[in-house]
């Protein structure tokens, strides 16, 4: 069974990012899973992606039931040419996630890429549309070298080959929404008074 199940997570969720949950086993990819009329903070999570994609139409491959693999629905209030800053903020959030909850010093690397000393462990995948920004956001946690894809543009990390032990997902993915939420709620502020 799957340690991101809605029994595993929902109890561990501290804002409203994340709400409603959906859990699939396995998707072609979790961007597509989420619906034009579902309300901000929807999630869609998978153990599985068969067609990941990243940035510049690359693949995302993993390894099953290893990493973090999820798509959050925004409805963002600013002016649509800063959403693509959604990458910036998102990007900070799980950095800044990765750091309190594992140790390990990730940072990111502009425009949507984390980062351990020069390797990739997140990936972030914004994509907007009229009214809506669906935000991929791809973790290795709990990968072992042998896991990794070999054939990257950048080399591979996981939080497992950082931290030197494996990562319980369910309580890494609910700090994620919470640094998420802080963020977020820091970048539309300025816009929420006018």
């Amino acid at each position: 069974m799957s340690d991101l199940t809605p029994e595993l997570v929902m109890p561990l969720l501290r804002g409203r990012l994340g709400t409603p949950y959906r859990f699939v086993a396995t998707c072609a990819s979790t961007q597509r899973l989420l619906g034009e009329d579902d309300p901000e903070g929807s999630i869609v999570v998978t153990d599985h992606q068969t067609q990941g994609r990243g940035r510049l139409g690359r693949a995302w491959e993993d390894t099953p039931g290893r990493s973090i693999l999820m798509s959050i629905l925004l409805r963002p209030r600013p002016p649509m040419p800063l959403w693509p800053e959604l990458s910036l903020v998102a990007g900070e959030a799980v950095a800044r996630a990765l750091r309190n909850e594992t140790g390990i010093d990730a940072t990111l690397r502009h425009p949507n890429d984390v980062v351990v000393a020069g390797r990739k462990l997140v990936g972030i995948l914004p994509e907007a549309s009229p009214g809506r920004v669906a935000l991929g956001i791809g973790v290795n946690v709990n990968q072992s070298a042998d896991e990794l894809p070999t054939e990257t543009a950048k080399p591979p990390t996981s939080v497992r080959m950082e931290a030197g032990r494996e990562v319980e997902r369910a309580a890494l993915l609910a700090a994620i929404l919470a640094e998420l939420e802080q963020g977020y709620d820091a970048w539309s502020a300025p816009y929420l008074v006018r």
